[in-house]
C-alpha cells in the first residue's frame, strides 16, 4: 500500500502535462483530488462530451445562495487532467478538501470566496489571511522572518535568483522539459519551507489545519477500503503533510463538532477573463489565453503565437507582414537565449511583438493582451446538470427565443410589433427586475415610433448565482419578476422609486404586478405631501401612459393618477419654492424639469397652459431663488410662451442694479441652461447682461466668476463661439448708412469727368452721348 502525493499549481499547463504523464506511469487504483466533497455527486458530469471547459463547480448554501464559491477548471488544469484520466481508466476519483458545508458555517469574517488550495498561485490570498490574523501576536522580527512567515514561496524564489515566486514557478516548473522526479523535487522544496515557517496561533492557522486534517482523513478512508496505489493531487503547499497521514486521533479532534450548513452544487460555464488575475479571483492567472496556447501548441509555440498576434493585428487593419513575423520569432528566441532560458516565456514573446509588430505602440499591444493573452472563451455544461427551476425556465426561454448567452458584447434590435421580438424584450426587462442585467437598453436613433428597442447583450459568469438567488421569488422568470416587483413595492415609502418600478413592470409586461403596483401607487399618492416627490413621480407615469399601448397595457389606469399628482404639484409648487438655499434650489430645479418632461410626453393642451402660467408666476416672484426664476423663463422661452416684451421685462428685473448679485448670477445660470442657439437671438438679454457685468466691481466679478463659468460650460464649442461673436458685436460701432440727400454741389465734376471715357469704353457706348 503506497501513497503518492503530487503537489501542483492550479491551472498550470506544465504541471498538468507532467501530472498526466506521472499518473499514466504510476497507474493508481484511486485518485484523491483537493476539491469540495460536496460536489461529489455532480463529478460524473465531467465525463459528458457536452462538458467543454472552462467550467466551474458552483457550491452554494441551499437556503442562503448568496454564500457561494467557485472551483474553476480549464483544459490545462492539473485537476481536470487527473479527473479525465480517472474516467478514462475507470478508477474512483474523490474530492478530499474540507467540505464547504463546514466552511460556509464559519464566521463571515473568516469566509473567503474561492478555495486556497495551491500555495504557488494563491499565495497572495493566503498571505493576506496570514497578515490579517497575526497582527495581535506578531513579535519583533527581522524582515527575513516576516517574508518567510507571510510569503514563504517568494523566499524560496529569491534564493534561486528570482524576484517573485510566480516567475520562479513559471521558469522552473511550468517550462521544465525534463520532468523526471519533478514532483519529488516540489515535495522536497515545500517540506523545507514548511519546516522553516513557525507555527501560528490564529483562527486562520486553525482553519488551514482543519482542511489538512480532513484531507488526511480522506486518505485514511481510502487505505481502509484496501486501495493499494493512492494518488493524491493537491496544492503544492499542502503536499508535505499528506505523505504520512499518521494517527487519526489528533485530526478527529480538530474536526469534532464543526457546524455546517446544507449546500447544493452544480456545474456552470466559466470564462478565461474570469480566470485572469484582474478579475479578482484568488486562484487566477495573468494570461489564461497564453496558458491555453502552451497546452494546445507545445511544439513551435513561438511561431504559432506570433502568427496569431499578426492575424489579430491584420483583422484590425494594422500592418503585420510575414517578414515582421519572422523577425519577431527570431527576436523572441534571441531574448530567451540571452536570459539563459530553455524556451521563451510570455514576457519574451510580448517584448518581441511590441518591438517588431506593434512598433513600440501600446494600443495594439493592449489589443493583443485582451484578445490573446487573456482571451474570451466561454465554456459549456450539459443541460442535464442540476439546476434550480428558475434556471431551467430561463434556458427554455433562451432556446425558444434563440438568444444564446455570449460573453462577447452583441447588438440586438427589436421590433415590438413582432411576437418573437416582443417576447425577447419581455425576457430582458424581467431579468433586469431580478438584478440580472443580461441586456443594456440603448437609445434608438433614426427610427420613428415607439415600436423599436436596441439592446447590447453580454452574459456574465456571475449570473447563474444571481438566478439561484432569484429562485426564491418564483420558479419561472415571469413569476419571479412579478413577485419580486410587488415585494419591492411594499417596502417603498416614497413615490418616485415606486413609479420607476411601475415603469419597469410595464416594460416587462407583468399584468398581475401592474395591478398590484397601481393599487400601492394610489394609496401612497393620496397621503404624500412632499411636492418634490409628487413632481418626481410624474415622468415614469407619463412614459407608461405614452408608450403603454405598444405593449397592450391599460394606460388609462395611470391617467387619473397623473392628473391628481399634477394638480397637487401645481398648487404646492409656489410655497415649496420659497426660501430655498442653493442646494435645495438645484434639487427643486430637477423636479420642475421632470414635470416639463412629463407634459412634453403627454401633450395635454389644458395641463400645458396651466403649467406655463405657473412658470410665469414663479418667474416674477422676487422671493423665489434666482436659479429657479431664470430656469422658468428659459422653459417658457423654449415653448414660445414668452413674448419678446415679457422676456425683456424679466431680464431687466433680474439684472437690475438693485438686485443681489448672487441671485442675479443664479438667474443667468438658470436662463442659460439648455440649447444656446435659441438665446443667441435674444438681443435684449445680451445687452442687459453685458451692461450688468460691466458695472460689477472687480471683487464681485471674481466672486461670480465660478457661477458664470458653470453657466456657460454646458454649451457646445460652436455655441460658445457664436456667443463670443455676439458679445463682440455689442461693442462695435455701427457702420454709417449712405445719405441719400448728398448735395450735387459737393461732387467734383471736373475730376469725375476724367473717368467717363473709360466707363464709356467698358459699357460699349460713345463718349459724349
Amino acid at each position: 500500500m503506497s501513497i503518492h502525493v503530487f503537489g501542483i499549481r492550479h491551472h498550470g499547463p506544465g504541471c498538468a502535462r507532467s501530472l498526466r504523464a506521472a499518473l499514466e506511469k504510476l497507474k493508481p487504483d484511486i485518485l484523491l483530488v483537493e476539491g469540495p466533497p460536496d460536489a461529489q455527486e455532480v463529478l460524473p458530469f465531467l465525463a459528458d462530451p457536452k462538458m467543454k471547459p472552462p467550467v466551474a463547480l458552483l457550491i452554494y448554501a441551499t437556503e442562503q445562495p448568496q454564500k457561494a464559491v467557485y472551483y474553476p477548471f480549464t483544459q490545462f488544469s492539473p485537476e481536470w487532467q487527473a479527473l479525465k484520466y480517472a474516467h478514462k481508466v475507470e478508477i474512483p476519483a474523490r474530492f478530499m478538501d474540507l467540505p464547504q458545508a463546514f466552511q460556509f458555517a464559519r464566521p463571515a469574517a473568516d469566509t473567503e470566496n474561492g478555495d486556497d488550495a495551491a500555495a504557488p498561485n494563491k499565495q497572495q490570498v493566503r498571505s493576506k489571511r496570514i497578515r490579517n490574523s497575526v497582527v495581535a501576536e506578531k513579535p519583533q522580527e527581522s524582515e527575513e522572518e516576516t517574508l518567510l512567515r507571510e510569503d514563504p514561496l517568494t523566499m524560496l524564489a529569491q534564493a534561486a535568483g528570482y524576484a517573485d515566486h510566480e516567475m520562479w514557478w513559471e521558469r522552473q516548473i511550468e517550462q521544465r522539459k525534463n520532468v523526471v522526479n519533478l514532483f519529488e523535487g516540489i515535495l522536497e522544496a515545500m517540506t523545507a519551507l514548511r519546516n522553516e515557517v513557525k507555527p501560528r496561533n490564529s483562527e486562520v492557522a486553525q482553519y488551514e489545519e482543519q482542511r489538512e486534517a480532513y484531507m488526511r482523513q480522506t486518505i485514511r478512508a481510502a487505505q481502509k477500503e484496501g486501495f493499494q496505489r493512492i494518488a493524491v493531487i493537491c496544492g503544492a503547499w499542502h503536499a508535505p503533510v499528506l505523505v504520512e497521514p499518521g494517527p487519526a486521533n489528533a485530526d478527529s479532534e480538530l474536526l469534532k463538532g464543526l457546524p455546517q450548513l446544507k449546500v447544493s452544487s452544480t456545474w456552470i460555464p466559466w470564462t478565461y477573463s474570469r480566470l485572469s488575475s484582474r478579475s479578482g479571483y484568488g486562484a487566477g492567472m495573468p494570461a489564461p489565453g497564453w496558458y491555453a496556447h502552451l497546452w494546445n501548441s507545445p511544439k513551435n509555440m513561438t511561431t504559432h503565437w506570433i502568427t496569431r498576434a499578426a492575424h489579430l493585428l491584420r483583422e484590425q487593419g494594422l500592418d503585420a507582414s510575414s517578414a515582421s513575423v519572422i523577425e519577431a520569432v527570431r527576436l523572441t528566441e534571441a531574448l530567451a537565449a540571452m536570459r539563459d532560458m530553455s524556451q521563451p516565456g510570455l514576457e519574451e514573446h510580448s517584448e518581441a511583438i511590441l518591438t517588431v509588430l506593434c512598433h513600440g505602440e501600446i494600443a495594439p499591444m493592449q489589443l493583443i493582451r485582451e484578445q490573446l493573452e487573456i482571451g474570451e472563451k466561454l465554456g459549456e455544461v450539459p443541460k442535464e446538470a442540476p439546476t434550480v427551476p428558475l434556471q431551467q425556465d430561463l434556458e427554455t426561454l433562451q432556446r425558444r427565443l434563440r438568444m444564446k448567452p455570449s460573453i462577447e458584447k452583441t447588438k440586438l434590435e427589436l421590433d415590438l410589433r413582432k411576437e418573437t421580438d416582443r417576447a425577447r424584450s419581455q425576457l430582458l426587462h424581467r431579468l433586469q427586475l431580478l438584478s440580472i442585467p443580461w441586456g443594456k437598453q440603448e437609445h434608438v436613433r433614426g427610427k420613428s415610433g415607439t415600436f423599436h428597442e436596441n439592446w447590447q447583450l453580454k452574459w456574465k459568469v456571475s449570473f447563474p448565482v444571481a438566478v439561484i438567488e432569484a429562485n426564491v421569488w418564483g420558479n419561472t422568470v415571469e413569476a419571479a419578476a412579478s413577485h419580486y416587483a410587488y415585494a419591492t413595492a411594499k417596502k417603498q415609502t416614497e413615490l418616485p422609486p415606486l413609479t420607476e418600478l411601475l415603469q419597469q413592470v410595464v416594460l416587462a409586461e407583468l399584468p398581475e404586478a401592474i395591478e398590484q403596483l397601481l393599487g400601492e401607487l394610489q394609496q401612497r399618492a393620496a397621503v404624500s405631501s412632499d411636492v418634490r416627490h409628487l413632481m418626481d413621480a410624474l415622468p415614469p407615469l407619463a412614459r407608461v401612459a405614452r408608450y403603454g399601448d405598444v405593449r397592450q397595457t391599460k394606460a388609462e389606469r395611470v391617467i387619473p393618477i397623473i392628473e391628481s399628482l399634477f394638480e397637487r404639484s401645481v398648487i404646492g409648487l409656489p410655497g415649496a419654492c420659497s426660501s430655498l438655499d442653493d442646494d435645495a434650489a438645484q434639487a427643486m430645479l430637477k423636479s420642475i424639469e421632470n414635470v416639463q418632461e412629463s407634459l412634453q410626453l403627454l401633450a395635454w393642451p389644458e395641463q400645458r397652459q396651466i403649467w406655463q402660467q405657473t412658470l410665469k408666476n414663479l418667474a416674477q416672484r422676487d422671493t423665489i431663488h434666482g436659479l429657479i426664476r431664470g430656469r422658468c423663463c428659459r422653459l417658457l422661452l423654449d415653448q414660445q410662451a414668452l413674448g419678446e416684451d415679457e422676456m425683456q421685462r424679466f431680464v431687466r428685473l433680474a439684472l437690475s442694479p438693485g438686485a443681489p448679485i448672487l441671485q442675479a448670477a443664479a438667474w443667468v445660470e438658470g436662463v442659460l441652461r439648455g440649447s444656446g442657439l435659441l438665446i443667441l437671438h435674444q438681443d435684449e438679454l445680451w445687452n442687459v447682461l453685458d451692461a450688468w457685468l460691466s458695472q460689477l466691481s472687480p471683487d464681485n466679478f471674481i466672486q461670480l466668476l465660478p457661477i458664470l463659468r458653470r453657466a456657460f460650460a454646458n454649451f457646445q464649442p460652436p455655441e460658445r463661439r457664436h456667443m463670443g461673436e455676439k458679445v463682440k458685436q455689442l461693442h462695435q460701432p455701427k457702420q454709417a448708412q449712405p445719405d441719400a440727400g448728398i448735395q450735387a454741389a459737393n461732387i467734383d465734376t471736373e475730376n469725375a469727368a476724367h473717368v467717363l471715357p473709360v466707363l464709356a469704353q467698358l459699357i460699349g457706348v460713345t463718349h459724349g452721348h
